[in-house]
C-alpha cells in the first residue's frame, strides 16, 4: 500500500479523527496513555478501554487513571490474552468478556459526553476472532462525528489503516523480552 492509497476519514477541525498505533514494538499503549493525559489536561473527557487486561493485574496507567486523574474513565475486559494463558484459555469465557466490554463501550458512547475513545489492544481482539473488523468498521461509521478514536495493537488490518487519519507503526529493533527478561513494573506495565 502506498501513501497515496490512504484516505483519511476526517478533513475538518470539528470532526473526530481516527488514530492507529500498531506494530511489534513497545509503545502503543504508552502513546495512547500519553494522548489521553494530554486530552484530559485540556478538558476533554476520555474513555480508555483495555481489552485483555484484568482489574487485578498491576498497571501504572490503571492506578493513575483511577486514583489521580480526573477526566479519564477506565474500562477493562477482565480477561487475559490467549498468548499469556495458552492451553488454559477458556475461549468462550474470553469471547464473552470481550463481547460484553465492546457492548459496554457502545452503550457508553451512546450516552454521550466522551471526546476521546481509546480501544487498547483491539487489534488483538480481531486477530483472535473475538470482534470482527466489520463490527469495528460499523462502530466507527456510526460514532458521533466529533469523537476522536485511538485503536492499538499489533497487525492493524489494511481496511482500518486505509480509513485512518493517523497511523503510527512501532518497530521492534531490540527488546529485553527476547532475551527472557520479564515485563518490569513502571516500564512495561
Amino acid at each position: 500500500m502506498t501513501k497515496n492509497e490512504l484516505k483519511p476519514t476526517s478533513t475538518s477541525g470539528d470532526k473526530g479523527f481516527l488514530h492507529i498505533y500498531t506494530g511489534d514494538g513497545k509503545g502503543k499503549t504508552t502513546a495512547a496513555v500519553g494522548l489521553s493525559v494530554r486530552a484530559a489536561g485540556s478538558g476533554m473527557r476520555v474513555l480508555f478501554v483495555q481489552f485483555f487486561k484484568s482489574d487485578i493485574d498491576p498497571s501504572g496507567e490503571k492506578d493513575i487513571f483511577r486514583d489521580v486523574l480526573d477526566g479519564i474513565e477506565l474500562i477493562r475486559s477482565n480477561c487475559r490474552h490467549p498468548f499469556f494463558t495458552g492451553n488454559a484459555t477458556d475461549r468462550d469465557k474470553v469471547a464473552e468478556a470481550i463481547t460484553n466490554t465492546f457492548d459496554t463501550v457502545k452503550a457508553r458512547i451512546d450516552e454521550g459526553g466522551i471526546d476521546l475513545l481509546v480501544l487498547d489492544e483491539v487489534m488483538g481482539t480481531m486477530k483472535e476472532g473475538f470482534i470482527s473488523e466489520d463490527d469495528i468498521l460499523e462502530f466507527l461509521d456510526n460514532r458521533p462525528s466529533s469523537l476522536e478514536v485511538v485503536l492499538t495493537g499489533r497487525n492493524a488490518p489494511v481496511g482500518l489503516v486505509k480509513i485512518s487519519d493517523y497511523v503510527t507503526e512501532m518497530l521492534m529493533i531490540k527488546h529485553p523480552f527476547t532475551t527472557g527478561i520479564k515485563a518490569r513494573k513502571g516500564i512495561e506495565f
